[in-house]
């Protein structure tokens, strides 16, 4: 039997009572399965190991376990704050500026606008960028003003947005 079909029989024969025993400690149905299924995608990570050691399953009922725990104690953590602390205050709307910027970024083609936010909005040099895209100096010296003249076009009458950073440069 392959590896592959070795997993999916193993998983076919224990996924239902682990979710089972994963809801009854839980008692959400939903963080059961995800926890579950968590629990499996690491274990076929680990599957040769596992099988060489023996019986998977205590060791992936563990894993959802512990996974859900962690979970539901996130959860009480954050109401727990929450009844200290009371609801987040109202944050302001964003200013025109702002959302006419984000607006004209979202028009930009994903290099553009990944260029246009590490070099003018991160401060990062030209050869910076150009090593965290994997692309040439060139090629995000080309990006960058494209991007410019296509924001430049969208935001004419714009000349910064709230942290004053500049927008047409």
């Amino acid at each position: 039997m392959s590896t592959e079909a070795e997993f999916d029989a193993f998983y076919a024969a224990t996924a239902k009572r682990l979710v089972a025993t994963v809801y009854a400690m839980t008692g959400d149905l939903a963080e059961a399965e995800d926890a579950v299924q968590e629990a499996y995608a690491r274990a076929w990570q680990r599957w040769g190991r596992l099988t060489r050691e023996g019986d998977p399953l205590p060791w992936v009922r563990t894993v959802a376990s512990r996974l859900a725990i962690s979970t539901w104690r996130r959860t009480r953590n954050r109401f727990r704050a929450h009844l200290r602390h009371g609801p987040a205050p109202d944050l302001p709307g964003l200013s025109e500026d702002r959302v006419a910027l984000v607006t004209a970024l979202r028009e930009l083609s994903v290099d553009q606008r990944r260029a246009v936010v590490l070099h003018h909005l991160l401060d990062l040099p030209v050869e910076d960028v150009a090593r965290e895209t994997g692309s040439s100096s060139g090629a995000v010296r080309t990006r960058l003003s494209r991007a410019r003249k296509l924001l430049g076009k969208r935001l004419t009458d714009i000349d910064t947005y709230d942290e004053g950073v500049v927008t047409n440069g």
